[in-house]
C-alpha cells in the first residue's frame, strides 16, 4: 500500500490564519472564531510582480510559502500541483464585463491572469522553480483530485510534491450561480519517502462505501461545505490532533478517497 509523508502545512482562512493558529483550533485547544482573514501579500514575489497579482494568486502563494518553510524544502526543485474549482473568478468577471462594452476593452493584464495556471506561473517566478507543475479543477472535489494527482506524481517520480488548493468567493453576479462562503487555501508538502520531519503518514485507498467525513463544529462544517478547498479540513483536523484516524474525501464518483492517517 502506497504511503505519503506530510512534512509541511500552509493554511489561510477566516479564523485559521496560518498553520500554528489553525492547528490550535483544529486540535480543540481553542474554539473556532471566524475572524477576518489577514490580507495575503505574496512576499516572495518581486515588488513589480506583486503589484500586478490578484488576491487569488497572493492567497495561493502565501500558503505555498508557509508549507515550504514549514517543511524546510527547496521550492526551486519541488514539483507542484495546484487545485482550484474556479480559478480567478474576479478576473473572469472583469473580462466578461469588458466584453459587454463598446470595442470590448479587455485588459491585457486581466487576460494574462485569466488562465487557470496563473498562480503556478507566479510561483515559478517567485521561487525560480523549473520543476513540473500541474493545475487542475474538479469542481467541489478539486482538493481530492489534487491530492490524488500529487500522490501519483510523488510515487511515480519518487520525489516531494507541493500540493496547493485554493478558492475565493466569486463577485456578483457570478455568486448567484456559484456560492463560495469564504476564502480558503491550504498547502501540503508530501514525500513518498519516510523522514524524521513528518507530521503524519497518509495511506490512500479508494472506498465505495463511506460517505465524506464531516466536522462536529457547525461553523467549521459550514466552511468545509462552503469552499471546495476546505474539503481538506477533516484531514487537517486529523493531522492537528496527532491521532490515528480515517478520513474520507468525496471524489464526485461512486466511491470516495479514503485516507488512513498515522501521527
Amino acid at each position: 500500500m502506497n504511503t505519503l509523508q506530510v512534512e509541511g502545512v500552509g493554511l489561510m482562512a477566516p479564523g485559521l490564519a496560518g498553520w500554528p493558529n489553525g492547528r490550535a483550533v483544529l486540535s480543540d485547544a481553542r474554539p473556532y472564531v471566524a475572524e477576518a482573514m489577514p490580507t495575503a501579500i505574496a512576499a516572495l514575489l518581486p515588488a513589480n510582480e506583486r503589484r500586478r497579482t490578484t488576491a487569488t494568486v497572493k492567497l495561493a502563494l502565501q500558503v505555498a510559502q508557509e508549507a515550504a518553510l514549514h517543511a524546510d524544502i527547496d521550492p526551486s526543485t519541488t514539483p507542484t500541483v495546484l487545485a482550484s474549482s474556479g480559478g480567478d473568478s474576479e478576473v473572469l468577471d472583469k473580462i466578461c464585463a469588458a466584453l459587454t462594452l463598446p470595442d470590448r476593452p479587455v485588459s491585457p493584464t486581466h487576460f494574462h491572469h485569466s488562465v487557470h495556471n496563473t498562480p503556478a506561473g507566479y510561483w515559478s517566478i517567485a521561487t525560480r522553480c523549473a520543476a513540473a507543475s500541474l493545475s487542475l479543477s474538479a469542481y467541489d472535489d478539486s482538493f481530492a483530485a489534487g491530492l490524488m494527482e500529487a500522490a501519483a506524481l510523488a510515487w511515480t517520480d519518487r520525489t516531494r510534491v507541493l500540493l496547493v488548493a485554493y478558492d475565493l468567493p466569486p463577485p456578483f453576479p457570478l455568486s448567484e450561480r456559484r456560492e463560495i462562503v469564504a476564502p480558503f487555501a491550504v498547502a501540503l508538502v508530501l514525500n513518498p519517502t519516510p523522514t524524521g520531519r513528518r507530521l503524519a503518514t497518509l495511506r490512500l485507498t479508494r472506498n465505495a462505501e463511506r460517505p465524506a467525513s464531516c466536522l462536529d463544529d457547525p461553523q467549521l462544517e459550514a466552511l468545509r461545505l462552503g469552499n471546495p478547498a476546505a474539503r481538506s479540513l477533516p484531514l487537517l483536523r486529523a493531522i492537528a490532533h496527532s491521532i490515528a484516524s480515517r478520513v474520507t474525501l468525496s471524489t464526485g464518483e461512486s466511491g470516495g478517497l479514503e485516507l488512513e492517517i498515522e501521527p
